[in-house]
């Protein structure tokens, strides 16, 4: 019997883009923005943007895979960030907005190894997105969390995360939730 309920760990520059993307995908049942892959338990947004605990700001996607698979969230998450750009995203430098995929599985793991195989040649730059296996996740604080939703007319969302988001609207209707 299939689970009803999976869960995707994405870092891919800014948390609150990838947040307002993957909250507009039909199947995503749940997301929270945090860290992970530093070596500092229980990191404070200051220490992470600091670029020395090591941790990528990433979103924890709980997602039905009966309605969208780990194959399309990929899909989803390599359209809308830089996967050539090292420790960066546009002008969001810093290891903690680098490009990475943490498995929790050898099913994740092989998806995500042959997803970038086949996407290496469509770059010019070699991709350096990071493969790793989860560790621990911890929740970004509370003003973190649907940022775009709460705040659309704040610089950053307006000239950041809302071309990102029109972006996957107009490669991926298919994926996007209904509006009800």
């Amino acid at each position: 019997m299939p689970l009803d309920s999976q869960f995707a760990l994405l870092a891919g520059g800014c948390f609150w883009c990838l947040d307002a993307v993957f909250r507009d995908v039909h199947g995503v049942k749940g997301l929270v923005s945090g860290y992970m892959g530093g070596e500092l338990s229980d990191p404070s947004y200051e220490a992470v943007c600091s670029g020395t605990s090591g941790h990528a700001e990433l979103v924890r996607i709980e997602f039905d895979p009966a309605v969208v698979s780990y194959r399309e969230l990929l899909e989803v998450f390599f359209v809308i960030h830089d996967p050539t750009q090292l420790n960066r995203q546009g002008n969001d430098v810093g290891s903690q907005y680098r490009s990475a995929i943490f498995w929790l599985d050898e099913a994740q793991r092989d998806c995500a190894r042959q997803m970038l195989a086949e996407l290496a040649p469509a770059f010019a730059a070699p991709l350096v997105t990071e493969l790793s296996p989860a560790t621990v996740f911890y929740p970004a604080e509370d003003y973190h969390q649907d940022y775009f939703r709460r705040n659309p007319g704040q610089g950053y969302c307006a000239f950041v995360v809302a071309p990102k988001l029109q972006k996957f609207r107009a490669k991926f209707a298919r994926l996007k939730k209904q509006e009800t």
